[in-house]
């Protein structure tokens, strides 16, 4: 092969290496994350802003007095420092009902996914069924069950139907298939390991990416909970963050209204600050975990 041969060769190999640039689809993906993060920066400029000043400026931009500390204060102490029970009771929920929801589906997963039991594949379309009814549908005649076993208005009206992830057990099952190589479990009962000795120092580890995909959906959905804790509890004491901020947020309306705004603005930053550094930490296992699969070795 001649040299022009060979260096119009490689300049093809190049081009065909190189990343494609559309401008169009740059424009999309930068208006995408404009939009995404949009509310995010109306809500860090709003949170600096005392109630006076909320809705006589502009909202994008800082104005008046920079009372960020100060609101910061104000949140943490009023009404008694309410919003730090608010703040515990949330994490309450989402270890115990979060934590609980994430160890069942990991251990329904991998027991449907690598052990042959009857009746299968009606449990694979119960499960998903489960995942196609809406919680809210639910959520009523959960409540009716819970009154006649004298559990509304206690943490276990909430722990307790959040043990239920039907899609988290349905994404270990599907992860565990590929992930955990039915020779090597074979190998490890030939050398005389137990199934519960297997599963913790060999199949744990391979799942791990799943396992974490599964406890972000799960202290995501935990977390951000709204209408099962509104029809549940009616105790303050009780309420997690998004019932909170809802009643401090109804404080402006009806006869002697004492708006609050700025309070709520501000709780309700410090409510996300949680959710994003898990997410900030943990993002490396739940890329992995929604990839797995999609490369055939």
């Amino acid at each position: 092969m001649t040299a022009p041969a060979l260096d119009r060769t490689s300049h093809q190999a190049k081009g065909l290496m190189a990343p494609r640039k559309s401008p169009l689809l740059t424009i999309v993906m930068a208006l995408m994350v404009i939009y995404a993060l949009l509310p995010l920066a109306w809500l860090l400029i709003s949170s600096t802003k005392s109630q006076d000043s909320l809705f006589g400026s502009f909202g994008l931009w800082f104005s008046g007095p920079f009372s960020f500390f100060s609101n910061i204060k104000d949140t943490l102490t009023y009404d008694d420092s309410i919003f730090l029970r608010w703040f515990g009771n949330t994490l309450l929920y989402v270890v115990a009902g979060a934590g609980g929801a994430t160890l069942l589906a990991t251990l329904a997963g991998y027991g449907l996914a690598k052990y042959t039991l009857p009746g299968k594949r009606a449990v694979f379309a119960t499960v998903l069924g489960a995942i196609a009814v809406p919680g809210t549908a639910l959520a009523v005649p959960t409540f009716l069950l819970f009154s006649k076993m004298g559990l509304t208005n206690t943490i276990w009206a909430i722990i307790i139907p959040s043990l239920i992830s039907p899609f988290g057990l349905y994404l270990v099952w599907v992860y565990a298939v590929d992930a955990v190589p039915t020779e090597l479990l074979e190998a490890a009962r030939v050398d005389g390991a137990g199934e519960l000795r297997t599963f913790f120092t060999i199949s744990i580890k391979l799942l791990t990416p799943g396992i974490v995909t599964v406890a972000l959906f799960s202290v995501v959905a935990v977390w951000n909970n709204y209408f099962l804790p509104l029809i549940m509890l009616n105790d303050p004491k009780l309420f997690p963050l998004t019932i909170g901020l809802t009643q401090w947020n109804q404080q402006a309306t009806g006869v002697g209204s004492n708006p609050i705004f700025n309070l709520v603005i501000t709780g309700s930053l410090l409510t996300i600050i949680p959710i994003v550094v898990i997410f900030l930490l943990l993002q490396r296992f739940w890329q992995s975990g929604l990839s797995a699969g999609s490369v055939k070795q």
